[in-house]
């Protein structure tokens, strides 16, 4: 009998131990806790010909993505969402005055900026998008707004901006988007428009749309993009930015993009959503995708610009037919890389 228990309890003992070490490799910790998984984030301030900057101009468009990066880092980093970081992320850029967003928003043909921003849930596909506001200091926090707190996806104009003061979201006058460099650009772009020279100036733009995706430690993608649009746009010219499956797009099952370029021509090929259907049921990696559309399509339509993304498995892809695309990505680790140009 005493060796019959000794067998039974030697056999308990196997089983305790090989419940607690479990399968080789497996994470320890639940998802959603630090350490759980790894995290990635992606971030573009805008592709175009980066030839016509002035490398001063450059270098401030690399610290504000840097703060930018540093914040949606801080929210991965401490188990936040992919939602939470995408804000984060591009609340830093459209505040810096750097970019086409925000602070920093182009002026439209009337000389007031009108921006437009959108961000999705990749888990829900849940989304919320504005367009043409003009007295919105973070579009993108707006968005977020109109995901959460209407039924509705996109909201638009006095609309938008009548829902954002019953949000408690205080108005800014348009002196607030005043910037010295882009007033400058505008009148040199409005005095050569009159001579009928603008279409060159224009077509070798920097496009400064700003965009983030992020994949966080439970999983989940998110992707957000904040845009003013383009030079001497006419007044409630809305680009792709705003528009769910044209210049952004998350679902869990393939892949989340934020896109950046000439916006009519990612409108009409539906572009961010075009790409992750491609991962989704063609099963091709999102690189492949993203290069047949954005390389090949997209050049063959001349229509310049480029995407990020991120699939389900953290994969990226960072792919642009201009000259140059302000990217950068930074993941578990906590290593930041920034390039310009096709490096």
């Amino acid at each position: 009998m005493k060796r019959t228990h000794l067998l039974i309890i030697a056999s308990l003992s196997l089983v305790l131990v090989a419940n607690s070490t479990g399968t080789k490799g497996q994470q320890s910790a639940s998802p959603g806790s630090p350490g759980s998984r790894d995290f990635v984030l992606l971030v573009h301030g805008g592709a175009g010909d980066y030839s016509q900057m002035s490398q001063e101009q450059i270098a401030i468009r690399r610290a504000a993505m840097t703060n930018a990066m540093g914040a949606g880092y801080n929210v991965l980093a401490h188990a936040g969402t992919s939602l939470d970081a995408v804000e984060a992320t591009i609340r830093v850029l459209e505040d810096s005055g750097a970019f086409d967003a925000g602070r920093g928003a182009y002026y439209t043909r009337d000389g007031i900026p009108e921006l437009d921003s959108a961000i999705m849930d990749g888990r829900t596909l849940s989304a919320g998008a504005v367009a043409a506001v003009r007295h919105i200091a973070n579009p993108i926090s707006l968005a977020r707004l109109v995901m959460e707190k209407t039924p509705h996806v996109l909201l638009v104009g006095d609309g938008a901006e009548q829902f954002a003061k019953s949000q408690g979201i205080e108005l800014v006058s348009p002196y607030y988007f005043f910037n010295e460099r882009e007033w400058k650009r505008y009148q040199d772009l409005k005095t050569a428009d009159a001579k009928g020279k603008s279409a060159l100036l224009i077509q070798n733009d920097v496009h400064g749309t700003v965009g983030a995706v992020a994949l966080d430690q439970a999983g989940n993608l998110a992707a957000g993009t904040s845009t003013g649009g383009t030079t001497l746009k006419m007044p409630g010219r809305v680009g792709d930015s705003p528009l769910i499956g044209a210049g952004t797009y998350a679902n869990n099952d393939s892949c989340a993009i934020s896109a950046t370029g000439i916006g009519e021509f990612f409108i009409r090929n539906v572009v961010a959503a075009d790409i992750c259907a491609r991962v989704r049921y063609l099963h091709v990696s999102l690189e492949e995708a993203a290069n047949d559309v954005v390389m090949k399509e997209l050049v063959a339509q001349h229509g310049d610009g480029g995407i990020i993304g991120l699939d389900h498995q953290g994969h990226i892809a960072m792919i642009f037919n201009t000259n140059g695309m302000m990217r950068g990505v930074v993941g578990t680790d906590g290593t930041m890389t920034i390039k310009v140009s096709k490096e």
